[in-house]
């Protein structure tokens, strides 16, 4: 499930071999990636597409080549979402995250996951009650992003932050294909049900949390979204409910955008999480199944 998060979520994350004649292609250097980039067209608009990580640890190279060549061609450019003040988009966490009232969130939890649920959050150095009063989800994706924290990542170094800098910048106008109070609904919104499965999901994949981390930053830098729609196929038959309403139905929602916006002359940035833009139900799929064609910018 923590594919889930790192891929989709936007707002806390940002908050918080050749023949021997042949010419060898030259080596990438050690901070070099080239994540994927696609592109849709019609007689007068253009569309980019370009899949994110939301946190990456300082260093790598990435906005430049064909990204920073569709990006600067581009007049618009499109993110998950435009940022609120931090002071509102804490009190939209608060109301939508913490309960102060009702069972604590370990008694929520089965019984049999409360031990490693506690011993996760005193792992991060914190009270075993730090958690006590947020709703599962909320504490889902704090287990999910603190860690990170700890290893380097950090939303400052991901690509949103730069694109939407960058577009300052150039005076381009940046909009969101979601609100805050949209993506945080969505999470708020899951049953009780699905948002205890989603934190024992974390607890248990938490050990590992590092090294899937960087297996997925690694394929987005050598541009393989392919290996990372098979790690988010694997994670998602954790739960129905969190795909549906965290992944596909969302991707369903952007591809129709897409399609709308090609009714309109101009040329797009459109950056997302990576996770949308891999898999059989991707914002790229979608597309394709209505009849839209999506080239991958090959450089």
């Amino acid at each position: 499930m923590r594919v889930i998060v790192k891929s989709t979520f936007g707002a806390l994350a940002l908050l918080l071999a050749l023949p021997a004649c042949a010419k060898e292609p030259p080596k990438r250097a050690a901070n070099d990636a080239d994540p994927a980039l696609w592109v849709v067209k019609d007689k007068d608009t253009t569309v980019y597409l370009f899949g994110t990580i939301h946190v990456l640890k300082p260093g790598l190279t990435w906005f430049d080549e064909a990204v920073r060549a569709a990006f600067d061609r581009s007049d618009e450019v499109v993110l998950e979402l435009v940022m609120p003040e931090p002071a509102a988009m804490q009190a939209l966490v608060m109301s939508k995250g913490v309960s102060a009232a009702g069972p604590t969130l370990t008694e929520q939890l089965p019984a049999d996951k409360r031990a490693a649920y506690t011993k996760a959050v005193v792992g991060l150095g914190l009270p075993a009650t730090a958690f006590d009063r947020m709703r599962p989800w909320f504490a889902a994706t704090n287990l999910s992003l603190l860690p990170l924290e700890k290893l380097g990542y950090d939303p400052a170094n991901g690509p949103e932050t730069a694109i939407a800098d960058a577009a300052k910048a150039a005076g381009k106008p940046v909009i969101g294909l979601e609100t805050a109070e949209q993506q945080i609904g969505y999470f708020a919104g899951l049953s009780q049900a699905a948002q205890v499965q989603f934190l024992t999901s974390t607890v248990d994949e938490l050990p590992s949390v590092g090294s899937t981390m960087a297996t997925m930053v690694r394929d987005w830098a050598a541009g393989k979204p392919e290996a990372l729609a098979e790690q988010m196929n694997a994670d998602l038959k954790d739960s129905p409910e969190v795909a549906k309403v965290l992944l596909t139905d969302r991707n369903a929602r952007w591809a129709n955008w897409v399609e709308a916006r090609l009714a309109r002359p101009g040329t797009v940035f459109v950056a997302v999480g990576a996770g949308h833009l891999a898999g059989a139900q991707s914002v790229l799929a979608v597309l394709g199944r209505d009849g839209i064609r999506v080239t991958r910018v090959r450089y």
